[in-house]
């Protein structure tokens, strides 16, 4: 089962995060083969506003234990926690994208909906699509949202990945490949 984490930053919690980046490391070094994607996400000046992570587990169990085990978490550097059922609509990990474009930015795209549907509508499928998928809800029956990252080459270029008359509200949230430094 495949699952979609945003961990959003408390405000002012970048001291705390980076006091505890080695223990942050630590705890996703043992989910290192089941990640999809993963990244922080920031504001233009750099600052930190959260953390995400796309992962396949066996369970919801196992998916609540992951987001909320996050020595970030327990330390209080978040405020909350979007963790959602989500289905890999492109098939691969970030690591397979051969995209790139030296003059495009990565973006986190969440687009969620008025009410829940039955069927997820088709996200597009573009080469700039790094991950895309509808967000679920915990029994997988029902859409309530969907999740996308790529590159695009500003925030309003972003956005167009999801129709507007389809979502209630759309974030679009600076990203980059995320992963333990060499």
């Amino acid at each position: 089962m495949e699952f979609f984490c945003y961990h959003r930053d408390r405000p002012g919690s970048t001291p705390l995060r980076s006091q505890m980046v080695e223990q942050h490391w630590s705890y996703m070094d043992q989910f290192a083969a089941t990640m999809i994607a993963r990244g922080p996400t920031f504001t233009s000046d750099g600052t930190l506003t959260g953390s995400v992570h796309i992962l396949d587990l066996p369970d919801p169990t196992a998916a609540r234990t992951f987001a909320f085990e996050e020595p970030g978490y327990q330390a209080g550097a978040y405020r909350d926690v979007l963790l959602r059922r989500w289905h890999n609509s492109l098939g691969r990990t970030m690591w397979d994208f051969s995209g790139g474009r030296p003059d495009n930015n990565r973006y986190l795209v969440l687009g969620f909906t008025l009410k829940p549907a039955a069927d997820a509508t088709e996200l597009p499928l573009r080469d700039e699509l790094i991950a895309s998928g509808p967000l679920l809800s915990d029994d997988g029956s029902l859409v309530l949202g969907a999740a996308v990252l790529l590159e695009a080459p500003d925030g309003d270029g972003a956005r167009e990945a999801l129709s507007a008359d389809q979502y209630a509200g759309i974030e679009v949230h600076q990203w980059r490949f995320g992963g333990r430094p060499n």
